[in-house]
């Protein structure tokens, strides 16, 4: 301290202390994947403000997200197994990394997203949707590789058996109740919603299509990765550490009121099934299965998404996680 004093009367200039790396956070929903979320929570972090801090950015799909990162308009994002596809071998992002789970699908005593058919239909099994209109939020997004994938496991294929089209998740079940599409995928929002529960029924599930999926994950690029790792190091600690207070039952009725507030929407639209078995799994420690991953991208290759064989775990960098994940303890 008297050094400093010393050197500030003489008028010697003192180094600039150094400002928080600005993570710019792609998303597109606070009530699938907590990051960023999590990061409203400050009281819970300990280097939020010091080492980082968090400028969320809404998008309204993972491959908008996955643009903004290949034009240097964002460092983390949310991706799907299906646009980090996308990213390798069509924007030949090679440097693309998976760091930590968004939240996953079909993990077993979980949600698992379900495709729905009017109570009324005349639909008992999957080979009667021949010749039928279903409806997805993103044609190449999860949902719509699933129900390709269960529809091909049983005979049918598209445009030859069965056509399918877009919809943003809420207006599809009007969509359906009215008779303009015949099935629908849905989330756990809409799926346990009453008017839903009274006039659908479900046919089958993402799981029972696909299996287990690593629906959503965060993924950056390797050079801002090693430009910043201490920075991140803090980033992924505080994420883990708001992960175990958003998934702790003792804090649910906060979390629900944080999330509400964030959407915008009623906290009796989340109170059904949010930090629930009725929810997706997120796994504690931020963790992604890329077991599950390998196995989406199969999947894909299989469908005829992709055209070529994707090795997954070379672009996976877990190290941050498993790092953070024993600071965090």
């Amino acid at each position: 301290m008297k050094r400093f004093l010393f050197l500030l009367a003489l008028g010697v200039a003192l180094p600039a202390a150094a400002e928080p790396l600005k993570i710019r956070h792609g998303y597109v929903s606070f009530d699938n994947s907590l990051s960023p979320m999590v990061f409203k929570k400050p009281d819970v972090l300990r280097h939020y403000g010091t080492s980082y801090t968090v400028d969320p950015i809404h998008f309204a799909g993972t491959s908008m997200e996955v643009t903004a990162l290949a034009a240097g308009e964002a460092d983390i994002i949310s991706c799907g197994f299906s646009t980090i596809a996308a990213a390798i071998l069509n924007a030949h992002m090679d440097d693309i990394r998976i760091l930590a789970d968004g939240f996953q699908d079909g993990v077993e005593g979980y949600f698992s997203t379900t495709y729905l058919v009017r109570k009324d239909s005349a639909f008992a099994k999957v080979e009667d949707l021949k010749g039928k209109v279903m409806a997805v939020n993103a044609i190449g997004g999860a949902l719509d590789v699933a129900l390709r994938a269960m529809l091909r496991q049983h005979g049918l294929e598209d445009r030859r058996d069965y056509s399918v089209v877009e919809a943003e998740f809420a207006p599809m079940v009007p969509m359906l109740l009215e008779g303009k599409v015949d099935l629908i995928g849905e989330v756990p929002r809409f799926v346990l919603d009453p008017l839903v529960q009274a006039k659908a029924r479900t046919l089958f599930t993402e799981r029972d299509a696909v299996g287990p999926t690593q629906q959503i994950f965060l993924a950056a690029r390797a050079d801002f990765l090693a430009k910043n790792r201490a920075a991140l190091l803090d980033f992924f600690e505080d994420e883990i550490r708001g992960l175990h207070w958003f998934l702790d039952p003792a804090n649910r009725e906060a979390a629900i009121g944080l999330i509400a507030a964030a959407m915008r929407t009623p906290v009796e639209r989340y109170s059904a099934y949010l930090f629930t078995k009725q929810d997706f799994y997120r796994d504690p420690n931020a963790r992604p299965n890329i077991a599950a991953l390998q196995h989406d991208m199969q999947t894909q290759l299989s469908l005829g998404f992709i055209k070529s064989p994707i090795e997954i775990a070379k672009y996976a960098d877990l190290s941050f996680v498993e790092e953070a994940a024993g600071r965090a303890k």
